[in-house]
């Protein structure tokens, strides 16, 4: 990348940053106010304010959003929705492309960044992976969502994918949740994040195109918790060949 780029792409990325913390704080009233509905129809209404401010963001800095649908999708079902994790840019794009009620598992570390902070800690369902009672309670609260009549998503892999191949390998948690609740799982695939923002730095924002593939929906009808490999191979699977349509990966 030659010297210029270099700065032209720091520049931007330092604007992005700042229209991201202004956006924030324009939408920050409206889900703080959202939080007093209740826990329920609060966290519903954060969520819409979260979709407010992705696309301001998104319009702000250039970045397209888009939906693919290889398989119909029924938004009236309740799904346990996982999709790839890669990028930074992994969340805007999950709630622009979710149009139902909808909670995520999210990591506990993100709380600590100023106002985005505290908007994170009312949309998502925490998780500190590093401690068995935070995870535990976390497994509990994305049942009670379900419960609620509300779909959650998981990134099974965990952390992001820094490899050169499509897909980590993934966690039982979605899986043990989707048997354990009989909720089917829908697949989602984030094609383009890695090239808006890549995992290595903050300072390397792009602007253009950012896709979510939906992918067929699967069943847990009927499974019990000796058919969480097979179930989890399935997805991994159907997931892996989906990235493969849309990205180029190094043969082996």
């Amino acid at each position: 990348m030659g010297f210029l780029k270099k700065i032209g792409l720091f520049l931007f990325t330092i604007y992005a940053l700042i229209s991201f913390v202004l956006v924030m704080l324009i939408v920050f009233p409206f889900a703080m106010l959202s939080i007093t509905a209740g826990k329920v129809r609060g966290g519903n209404l954060v969520y819409r304010c979260c979709r407010i401010w992705a696309q301001l963001w998104y319009y702000t800095i250039g970045v397209t959003h888009k939906e693919i649908y290889e398989h119909p999708h029924d938004r009236s079902k309740q799904y346990i929705f996982v999709a790839n994790h890669i990028s930074y840019m992994d969340i805007p794009p999950i709630v622009l492309a979710i149009h139902q009620p909808i909670r995520a598992l999210g990591k506990y570390e993100m709380v600590k960044v100023p106002i985005f902070g505290w908007i994170y800690r009312a949309a998502v369902i925490l998780v500190n992976r590093k401690n068995a009672d935070t995870r535990a309670k976390s497994v509990r609260a994305l049942k009670a969502a379900i419960k609620n009549k509300i779909s959650i998503i998981i990134f099974p892999e965990g952390t992001f994918n820094e490899t050169r191949q499509p897909l980590k390998d993934f966690f039982d948690g979605a899986f043990r949740i989707a048997i354990e609740t009989q909720t089917p799982i829908k697949p989602l695939l984030l094609v383009d994040t890695l090239k808006r923002m890549h995992y290595r730095s903050l300072f390397e924002l792009t602007p253009g195109e950012n896709r979510v593939v939906y992918l067929e929906e699967v069943p847990v009808n009927g499974l019990t918790m000796k058919d969480i490999p097979h179930l989890k191979e399935k997805v991994y699977q159907i997931m892996e060949e989906g990235l493969k349509r849309y990205i180029s990966y190094p043969t082996p």
